[in-house]
């Protein structure tokens, strides 16, 4: 795959002002020909040392048959959507315009490369975690990290419960509202078995919902509850980083980009 570390480094040929010059950062050149875009790998004089220099060498990567142009404008630094795009477009090069109209393209799109962080949470309500880090994707903060995101986002509103966690969620019956009286079946976590017993006892039944307990593949990222529990590490002998109920975007773009790097120093 050939996906352009930057978009400054693909130029665009639609007409020729400085004649056959090409700006001095382009590697690649998306060229306009009668039969549509052509894709061409440049090398430029090295002995020039002007903005515009002219081409020492060329080779055409993909012509205008093998080439599809996005017809939507898009984020391009959220990289792995593009990549995405590119596999279901059917083309080997797909051609992409920026919110900003600077332009780039995949050849060859490969996602086999990409690491797959496997990311933990639930519903109902907001499932914080999960809709976090697609944000953040989706303004291409992960753009250069080469990752993928297999979301596990278990719907606790299917679980055989008589008690749930809050009313938050939209129960009807749950910990921060309703008493218990013996017996029930709770929908909860370590911290939902602390308050029944200090509150009522251990006449109840706990059917664990906290994401921790659905970790299977690693690397991950999961959130809990519990502040102690909060960090990179292993959990169960899987390797991840357990986020906090209530984090912040900052603090959850920092738990990718460090379980990305401690990942790859195993």
């Amino acid at each position: 795959m050939i996906f352009p570390e930057h978009c400054k480094y693909v130029g665009r040929a639609s007409t020729k002002p400085c004649g056959d010059r090409i700006y001095a950062l382009s590697r690649y050149l998306l060229r306009d020909t009668p039969e549509g875009l052509e894709l061409l790998e440049i090398t430029l004089d090295s002995d020039q040392k002007t903005s515009m220099r002219d081409i020492s060498s060329s080779r055409i990567l993909a012509c205008p048959q093998e080439i599809f142009t996005y017809p939507e404008k898009v984020q391009l630094n959220d990289r792995t959507r593009l990549v995405r795009l590119a596999l279901e477009s059917g083309f080997r090069c797909t051609v992409f315009t920026g919110l900003e109209e600077n332009m780039t393209f995949v050849l060859d799109p490969d996602l086999s490369h990409f690491l797959t962080v496997h990311v933990y949470d639930v519903i109902p309500p907001r499932p914080t975690l999960s809709a976090s880090l697609s944000e953040l994707e989706g303004i291409g903060l992960f753009g250069d990290l080469s990752v993928l995101f297999d979301h596990h986002i278990r719907d606790v509103s299917q679980v055989q419960a008589d008690v749930f966690p809050c009313r938050a969620a939209g129960y009807t019956r749950t910990l921060d509202a309703d008493p218990l009286y013996g017996g029930e079946r709770v929908a909860g976590c370590m911290t939902s078995v602390q308050l029944c017993t200090e509150c009522y006892g251990d006449d109840f039944e706990l059917v664990n919902i906290c994401p921790l307990d659905q970790i299977r593949e690693e690397p991950f990222l999961a959130r809990c509850c519990r502040a102690e529990r909060e960090g990179i590490g292993l959990w169960n002998g899987k390797f991840g980083a357990i986020v906090h109920w209530g984090a912040g975007p900052a603090k959850i773009a920092w738990s990718v980009t460090e379980v990305i790097r401690q990942w790859g120093t195993r």
